[in-house]
């Protein structure tokens, strides 16, 4: 059965035009690459062997077409939210009584990171599930990350004012009267915030990492480490952890929230620039042993790539960073927990915290610890496979965790 309401918006198919991929190709036909010897092994970053061989690819061999009709084999659409346009993607529950549920991405994801997920959430019984777990899965690109385009009149976007977009979209756009919401990363604080400010209208809301609503704020909300220091009396699988995350994450965070418009000029007119700021993210985030191909395909990888250059929107996509500091969250009320709706948990042994080691670590860690008093976590769940895009490198995980926050919840 599927919902019997009519959906109030039609659907706008994707589609770039022939003289943007044009465009592209003739600047990766120019592509200058940089000296780089002795990188082979990643440890100064994106080698150019490697980018090189990928954006010859990307030149001659990648097939934007191809990608764009897989896309489009889901209903996009597309609305203004209080003078912002947004594009989300929908996919109807099948099932008895579908549930509402909004996806919200992260950076550097693109609103396809959620493309393994979609159907099993929203038809279970195809894929071996309980039609009672449908969903009516909505799945919108974060303003300035990709379609409809360039974001503009925007300027102080962040993940707090997207989470009213959002509840704008869903009850007074869509007409829900109560939805459920998921996300990782920027869409795991956008989500958060939803269940902090808009509770009563929530079923639930499931996260990865559970990131504090407060985590961009302070004067050097950067410092991935949170200016705490290395030290001889720490055990050595301590500091080796804090160095490790420090790695993946400080450049990251430092330039978007520090210096992300000066990057932003390179990387919006050079694709393969852009493809080397993206791919190492993508490389060093996800639990893929140091092939990244093993989680992502090549075109995989220039799918989410070209979604960011076809739409220019690299610039904005990095500006949540620094105005998420600059325009700093601030509760809508004062009770505890924070976020008040029930709150599901999906967490991987690779972003574990210096001296937590096991999945059942990282849960005890997580409940008892500062992070979870934020919470009124009702679910949470530690994988030992996947990295931080876990709904793309676990997605079985993902949707059975999902699913489980929700069983009991629904109306």
């Amino acid at each position: 059965m599927t919902d019997p309401r009519p959906f109030p918006l039609e659907p706008v198919p994707i589609h770039v035009p022939d003289a943007v991929l044009d465009d592209l190709r003739a600047r990766l036909a120019l592509t200058r690459p940089p000296l780089d010897e002795g990188n082979e092994d990643w440890s100064y970053g994106v080698p150019a062997s490697y980018l090189g061989d990928l954006v010859a690819y990307w030149r001659d061999g990648y097939d934007w077409r191809r990608a764009e009709a897989a896309l489009n084999a889901y209903d996009h659409h597309r609305v203004e939210v209080d003078g912002v346009p947004v594009h989300f993607l929908r996919r109807a529950g099948r099932g008895p009584r579908p549930v509402p549920l909004i996806l919200t991405h992260g950076w550097p994801w693109t609103f396809w990171h959620w493309a393994k997920v979609i159907d099993p959430l929203a038809d279970p019984a195809a894929y071996g599930g309980d039609p009672a777990d449908a969903f009516d899965v909505i799945v919108p690109s974060l303003p300035g990350f990709g379609f409809p385009g360039p974001l503009t009149g925007f300027p102080d976007v962040n993940f707090w004012k997207v989470s009213d977009l959002w509840h704008t979209l869903m009850t007074e756009t869509l007409g829900y009267a109560k939805y459920a919401a998921g996300g990782c990363d920027i869409g795991g604080v956008v989500t958060s915030q939803l269940g902090h400010k808009y509770a009563d209208e929530l079923y639930g809301i499931h996260i990865g990492s559970g990131l504090p609503l407060d985590f961009f704020s302070g004067p050097r909300a950067w410092d991935f480490a949170r200016n705490r220091p290395l030290t001889d009396d720490q055990p050595a699988d301590v500091r080796a952890r804090v160095a490790e995350l420090d790695r993946r994450s400080a450049s990251h965070l430092a330039v978007h929230m520090l210096d992300g418009a000066t990057l932003a000029h390179g990387l919006s007119d050079s694709p393969a620039g852009l493809l080397a700021w993206l791919l190492e993210r993508w490389a060093a985030w996800s639990d893929d042993g140091g092939d990244v191909e093993s989680v992502f395909s090549r075109d995989d990888l220039l799918t989410h790539a070209t979604i960011y250059w076809v739409n220019n929107s690299i610039g904005t996509s990095m500006r949540y960073y620094a105005n998420a500091n600059r325009h700093p969250w601030t509760p809508a009320h004062d009770r505890t927990p924070v976020v008040e709706a029930p709150v599901g948990v999906t967490l991987v042994t690779y972003e574990n915290p210096p001296g937590v080691h096991t999945a059942d670590e990282r849960v005890r860690a997580f409940t008892s610890g500062p992070q979870g008093a934020w919470f009124h976590h009702v679910n949470v769940r530690a994988h030992d496979h996947g990295g931080h895009f876990i709904p793309w490198e676990n997605p079985d995980a993902w949707v059975d965790d999902l699913r489980r926050t929700f069983r009991g919840r629904r109306p």
